[in-house]
């Protein structure tokens, strides 16, 4: 794959900027599209207080896409607040991004301010533009709103999600689907199932958008389950859930990790209630084609390498 390529990353939280932060130092065309879903924390205050678009995911896809030497400007945008009445548990960087869409009249001008200030080389586009909630239906029929509630669940987070959707809905941003139209090849994930990646999927008109491109499209499946989301999936029950929304033969590529960690490090999670995805290859067909490959970080936190998969991404196109 040239240099210049046209990279586009769907999805929300660590992911995407893990993802962002391996592929800036190999390739230069860079978008992400990030989930507009989120409504906990200083995002959810700043939505119920101010009516914006949830600036978390997005400050931390510009922080990954940043290419300023100044680590204190980074350190700035992503700097929270400890104390403080009305200021504790804020992002100086989502308070900026409210600040800068009051100033300029627009989300997305915000966003572009912003990234001159960063020195972002690339661009991150909001899912949508338009204000809408993640619901949540449980198996036992009983229904969760909010995407922070899904995420940290105060009801039995041993109960599987059987599907979600938006309220009200949702349509595609243009510049999201030009990017999408344009692109060589899309990374979707990874990235919590439920609260950041399938809320993209749910926005009218990027299930056609994704089915037109021609783009290549990867789908990165998680390390460790979620619990309240993916308690006790496989790698094939990751496959299903995203085709179940993008619908089958759209996703070209599955990488899942072929490598477990070391059982001193899985033990940190047991307090989380997280578990190992397992490989389970049988379950998977001849399409979309799997990718086997080790692509955990050799210590501390189980997560993806972010040089591991700008390699893979390198090597395999």
């Amino acid at each position: 794959m040239k240099p210049d390529s046209r990279i586009v990353v769907i999805g929300g939280g660590t992911g995407v900027f893990t993802v962002l932060t391996g592929l800036r130092s190999r390739f230069k065309n860079l978008a992400a599209i990030v989930t507009m879903a989120d409504d906990g924390g200083s995002t959810g205050a700043l939505r119920e207080d101010f009516g914006v678009l949830p600036p978390g995911d997005i400050r931390r896809a510009l922080i990954a896409l940043s290419k300023t030497d100044n680590k204190i400007l980074s350190a700035l945008f992503n700097y929270r607040f400890k104390e403080g009445a009305g200021l504790h548990g804020h992002s100086f960087g989502n308070l900026m991004l409210t600040a800068l869409e009051r100033i300029t009249g627009s989300f997305e001008s915000a966003i572009r301010e912003a990234a001159r200030i960063l020195r972002v080389e690339g661009s991150v586009i909001p899912v949508t533009l338009k204000q809408t909630k993640l619901f949540a239906e449980l198996e036992n029929g009983a229904i969760i709103k909010g995407e922070s509630n899904i995420d940290v669940p105060k009801h039995d987070g041993q109960l599987r999600i059987k599907r979600v959707w938006l309220r009200p809905a949702a349509a595609i941003n243009p510049n999201a689907r030009k990017a999408l139209l344009v692109a060589d090849l899309i990374i979707i994930g990874p990235g919590d199932l439920y609260t950041s990646i399938i809320p993209n999927l749910l926005v009218s008109g990027i299930k056609t958008t994704l089915q037109k491109t021609k783009a290549k499209i990867i789908y990165l499946i998680n390390l460790m389950t979620k619990f309240g989301e993916t308690n006790g999936f496989a790698a094939s029950d990751f496959v299903k859930e995203i085709e179940k929304y993008l619908g089958r033969g759209v996703v070209d590529y599955v990488v899942v990790s072929n490598r477990r960690p070391a059982v001193t490090r899985l033990k940190k999670y047991k307090k989380e209630k997280a578990e190992w995805v397992r490989f389970d290859k049988k379950n998977f067909g001849p399409r979309p084609k799997l990718i086997p490959e080790n692509l955990i970080r050799s210590s501390g936190f189980i997560r993806h390498a972010p040089e591991k998969i700008a390699e893979l991404i390198a090597r395999l196109m």
